[in-house]
């Protein structure tokens, strides 16, 4: 597995004659240790295209230093990137399996093949903190590719530089000051890939399209949960899940503009992939829930081997989830999909007022199915009444994300009440079916189920305490409604 590093870091353009700063004077700053020069050379890797960089992702081998290896960085945030290690492989051009991984929803089924190689004589200065700590790393990099050669400044922060344990952001501002006024000026570029491929970063829509700049927001959400299901990343599953739901129903807000009336298909596929999303997801909230209520109940109502059937059980089943769910993301299918959708967002056709108006078209077609839902609830009896909330629930959850893209945010906060209020009755009824499942096989092998009926009651006390209060939140989100009027 790669290891992994955060890395805060600013650049700096100079020119030759640019005086490297002093540090002298800040407070934090008790002494700079200046470290051997290094000369690094990188080979920066890509698709035809240049993928890659188009999405503020680098992949290098880098040789010298103290540091070579493979490298992929991924941003995360305002001067904030991942970086991913490997050590130096016996091939020179063939990406570590594991890296490529990382970022197969950008590389997809292309090449990954060298773009660029970057030489650098780097001079490195250190700055340590009274107790001995490293603060920062100030780099004085002379870089040459090619034709090209530049000189620049790179500042990096201690990730543990904070007294809380994370960055200095303030200390950071301070160093960078300093930089500023040795006549330093910020970096035009993110990188020294970005500089020399020149490469412009994905247009964003323009104009005021708010479904569409939303639609843009949510397909690179996507990208980055998908990353972070890769490497099993604690909550991962259940954002991308939801990220694809908040796909699918911007999409469906509008449904003629992007073509989806003649041809459902990708939201035929989004629907598949949360699905398949989903056996990993319910596993993992069955597994949490079971080990919380088992940690609650006092041990002499604990009675068989109650947590290897549910919370170990519920584990098993969502490692074998995780494994299907990678299965599909590094399928041609789901590739395909992904173009699908970038396509759709870069030829959707104009907003029409018809649907998509400020007073509400598509706001008021969302809302519309959360009543006719909540009517048909106050009707069902019975077994069908659980099925009922969750159809007030799927509604209330389009609207919401129909309401965020669209500015109306007591709208959509009233709906995530809803939608997290049902969430948790139909997390109650998964669970009660699965624990007289269980049960049942329990007491098939002669096994004590006494603890699985306590369980069962506290399921049910649940689901009936949230259906006393769907009432109240759907008034509350008509009232958030014709507020909005």
């Amino acid at each position: 597995m790669p290891s992994q590093h955060v890395e805060v870091e600013r650049k700096f353009d100079v020119t030759d004659a640019t005086i490297n700063p002093s540090f002298e004077g800040i407070s934090a700053v008790a002494r700079v240790e200046q470290q051997p020069q290094q000369n690094l050379d990188a080979v920066y890797f890509d698709t035809p295209d240049q993928r890659l960089a188009q999405h503020r992702i680098t992949l290098r081998r880098r040789t010298g230093g103290t540091d070579a290896g493979w490298h992929l960085k991924l941003p995360a945030g305002p001067d904030t990137r991942t970086e991913l290690r490997l050590p130096l492989t016996e091939s020179d051009d063939v990406v570590p399996e594991e890296l490529r991984d990382t970022v197969l929803a950008v590389v997809r089924e292309d090449d990954l093949t060298p773009v660029a190689r970057i030489s650098t004589v780097r001079t490195v200065s250190r700055l340590i903190g009274a107790d001995g700590e490293d603060l920062a790393e100030f780099c004085d990099d002379h870089v040459t590719a090619g034709d090209l050669s530049w000189r620049e400044w790179e500042l990096e922060l201690s990730p543990g530089s904070g007294d809380s344990g994370g960055p200095d952001i303030a200390l950071f501002d301070r160093i960078t000051a300093r930089l500023l006024d040795a006549g330093a000026a910020p970096a035009g570029h993110g990188s020294k890939l970005a500089r020399v491929l020149d490469v412009p970063e994905r247009e964003r829509p323009k104009g005021k399209d708010s479904i569409q700049r939303a639609l843009l927001e949510q397909l690179e959400q996507l990208q980055g949960w998908d990353r972070a299901v890769r490497v099993d990343t604690d909550d991962s599953v259940h954002q991308m899940r939801v990220t694809i739901r908040r796909i699918r129903s911007l999409l469906q807000s509008n449904p003629e503009r992007f073509g989806l009336d003649t041809n459902p298909e990708p939201l035929d596929e989004l629907r598949l992939l949360a699905n398949i999303l989903g056996v990993a997801r319910d596993a993992e909230v069955l597994a949490q829930r079971y080990a919380a209520a088992l940690t609650e109940l006092p041990e002499t109502l604990i009675r068989g081997p109650v947590r290897e059937r549910l919370v170990d059980a519920a584990r098993e089943r969502y490692d074998n989830g995780l494994r299907r769910s990678l299965a599909a993301m590094r399928s041609h299918r789901y590739f395909r999909l992904l173009a699908a959708l970038d396509e759709l967002v870069a030829s959707a056709g104009p907003a029409s007022d018809t649907h998509h108006s400020e007073e509400g078209g598509t706001l008021d077609a969302a809302y519309r199915k959360v009543r006719r839902a909540a009517r048909a609830a106050a009707r069902a009896e019975g077994e069908h009444r659980d099925e009922a909330l969750h159809r007030i629930r799927k509604s209330a959850k389009r609207l919401r994300y129909v309401a965020s893209a669209e500015g109306a945010k007591k709208i959509s906060r009233a709906a995530r009440d809803i939608q997290e209020l049902l969430g948790e009755h139909h997390d109650s009824t998964v669970s009660r079916a699965y624990l007289a499942t269980q049960a049942a096989e329990a007491h098939g092998t002669g096994e004590d189920t006494f603890t699985y009926g306590v369980l069962y009651q506290r399921e049910h006390d649940a689901a009936e305490a949230t259906r006393h209060q769907v009432e109240s939140t759907l008034r509350a989100l008509r009232k958030a409604v014709r507020h909005k009027k």
